[in-house]
């Protein structure tokens, strides 16, 4: 759900985005949710307690970062702007942009699959299906804000940049307080 908010918030600030940009997105986060399940598996149980430790950290630092960073455009800029990003951006920043989100709304996937160390589990045909649900609900996600943004303007981009805050804050708050 945080990949398909995420995505949401992307298609509502990107001008007019097509099927292109749902695929990159899709696949961005798919595969993220894909690789890091495996990831955390990779690692085990002697390093799941660190892995545990530290991702609820690492991924509210990197929401915050992402989604704060759509608040301060969506007070910047021209008020007639179609879309709430800023007017230029290098296909790198966008790109930056994209795996910095897609990494850190799937970082808490590594402490599952060091948890899915405990058990007898196939990890591919489960990593797989996790990557392949993520690409559907982030590729939807992006056609749903490019229909939304259309509406909501700049008002779109705050509600994205705070619900990623809120989502990274959810998972500090799951992760500190039990």
């Amino acid at each position: 759900m945080d990949s398909f908010a995420a995505a949401l918030g992307r298609g509502a600030c990107l001008r007019r985005p097509g099927l292109p940009e749902a695929v990159k997105v899709g696949v961005a986060f798919g595969v993220c949710q894909f690789a890091m399940p495996l990831f955390g598996w990779s690692v085990g149980i002697a390093f799941a307690n660190l892995v545990e430790a530290v991702d609820h950290w690492i991924a509210f630092a990197l929401l915050l970062a992402v989604g704060g960073a759509m608040i301060r455009n969506a007070f910047g800029g021209d008020d007639e702007a179609e879309d709430c990003g800023p007017p230029v951006r290098s296909a790198r920043a966008e790109w930056l942009a994209l795996m910095t989100t897609a990494v850190a709304t799937s970082i808490d996937a590594a402490a599952v699959g060091a948890g899915l160390a405990l058990v007898d589990v196939d990890m591919v045909t489960t990593s797989l299906l996790i990557g392949a649900v993520t690409f559907a609900v982030a590729f939807g996600g992006v056609l749903i804000g490019r229909a939304a943004g259309n509406r909501m303007g700049r008002w779109a981009e705050l509600a994205g940049g705070l619900t990623l805050i809120a989502i990274g804050a959810k998972i500090l708050f799951d992760h500190t307080m039990i």
